[in-house]
């Protein structure tokens, strides 16, 4: 029986600037940095959590219209406004939904990243 997801992964171009990004403007901490052939195996978590996040290089990356991965806050509005100060770029502010509120962000890669409440 399934018990929880491991790892998710987003493809990234740029390993280097991904992991500068999703570590400096995010706060995600470095679990696992090796080398992996030609590229690295980066394993990156939020402090406390379980499922691990993989910068998974991909050359010739295009990002696409759904989002690479959803993370929850606690208050998205507060987490919006502490990200905009460390330049993040968003495609969405915060917007209140029936289901709850959410935000949607643009990674170094160009990926699309959901925050949104539980």
């Amino acid at each position: 029986m399934l018990k929880r997801i491991k790892f998710t992964t987003v493809p990234v171009q740029d390993q280097a600037r991904a992991l500068a990004f999703y570590t400096e403007k995010l706060g995600l901490k470095i679990y696992t940095d090796q080398t992996m052939g030609q590229s690295r195996w980066i394993e990156l978590q939020i402090p406390g959590a379980e499922t691990f996040l993989v910068l998974a290089q991909q050359a010739h990356h295009e990002p696409g219209k759904l989002p690479a991965a959803v993370f929850v806050a606690d208050k998205v509005q507060t987490t919006y406004e502490e990200l905009l100060g460390k330049g993040v770029e968003f495609t969405q502010p915060p917007k209140k939904e029936s289901w709850g509120e959410h935000a949607i962000l643009k990674d170094s890669e160009g990926n699309l990243i959901v925050i949104g409440t539980a």
